[in-house]
């Protein structure tokens, strides 16, 4: 069997599974390839079209029974592929995850790697707070793309911040980032690295409605990262409501919040109606990620 043909016979058990993605790839070919280039000890960037193709290369029996295996475990587990590849790219950027953390897919990266928020930050920047970092990919995305600043990057979840670790000390980042245990702000020693000039957060914000109605590749991910219901609430907005109202000491005079939500926004304008607020474009359209300024907070 061809390297392609051993690609797309594995979408098509993708389709026929009807597992959900959305956890680095879109389809199930992007998926299929990703699966079985990783089986393979192949790079993620291998030609399949074009003069240096490798998409006609013969697959010995021996590997194909590898992707095979690794097909069957994504199928009957439905755990998203990065969990069986201990992988996920963001932005070009490798990250080691397990199921400790959701994969990350926060739109806030493209955000900070193309320059969209640049408008808002001054020379002074310099102090930057990664809310929620899960494994620490929105940290290390800031610290690469701003040589000159500081990040903290804090969780609730020990077992987050012990994937976060890895990945800091897997980019080389230590002398730059600090993890901190923190409920929100409520930590000491978090506040005491601020204030603040740059907040950024992907918050659990997932109604409850939708939390039900979750793909099992979803369901695999840690709850308390996704659902925005945990202080008793159904609209996602629990923790949102806490950080807007406790966050503005802790923000220097010109800082701004960057803040996702998702497909929240009609949840987030019912709870907040008067903030004035920067919706900002991503790939998936102009009402998933927001900014405010200290001063409308």
């Amino acid at each position: 069997m061809t390297l392609i043909e051993l690609i797309e016979s594995g979408a098509q058990q993708l389709l026929d599974a009807n597992v959900s993605f959305g956890h680095g790839t879109t389809n199930a070919f992007d998926e299929s390839a990703w699966l079985v280039l990783w089986a393979l000890g192949l790079p993620l960037g291998t030609q399949l079209d074009g003069e240096d193709s490798k998409a006609n290369t013969t697959v010995a029996l021996v590997d194909t029974e590898k992707v095979a295996t690794l097909f069957r475990a994504r199928i009957q587990t439905r755990k998203p592929a990065a969990y069986l590849t201990h992988e996920a790219w963001l932005q070009g950027v490798a990250f080691y995850v397990d199921e400790r953390v959701i994969v990350p897919r926060s739109l806030i990266a493209e955000l900070i790697v193309d320059g969209s928020i640049d408008y808002w930050l001054k020379a002074s920047t310099h102090t930057v707070l990664d809310l929620c970092t899960g494994n620490g990919s929105l940290a290390i995305l800031a610290a690469m793309t701003y040589p000159d600043v500081v990040v903290t990057g804090s969780d609730l979840s020990i077992d987050a911040l012990a994937v976060a670790r890895i990945n800091v000390d897997k980019h080389a980042l230590q002398s730059r980032i600090t993890l901190l245990e923190s409920d929100g702000m409520a930590s000491p020693a978090l506040q005491a690295r601020g204030p603040f000039d740059l907040i950024l957060c992907n918050p659990p914000y997932v109604n409850a409605q939708s939390m039900a109605e979750l793909p099992a590749e979803y369901r695999a991910e840690p709850t308390m990262a996704l659902s925005g219901n945990q202080a008793g609430g159904s609209d996602g907005m629990d923790f949102v409501r806490d950080l807007l109202q406790c966050v503005p000491p802790h923000m220097t005079a010109d800082a701004v919040l960057v803040l996702e939500i998702g497909n929240e926004r009609a949840y987030f304008e019912a709870a907040f109606p008067h903030l004035e607020v920067v919706w900002l474009e991503t790939s998936a359209g102009e009402d998933q990620v927001l900014l405010v300024t200290r001063d409308a907070l």
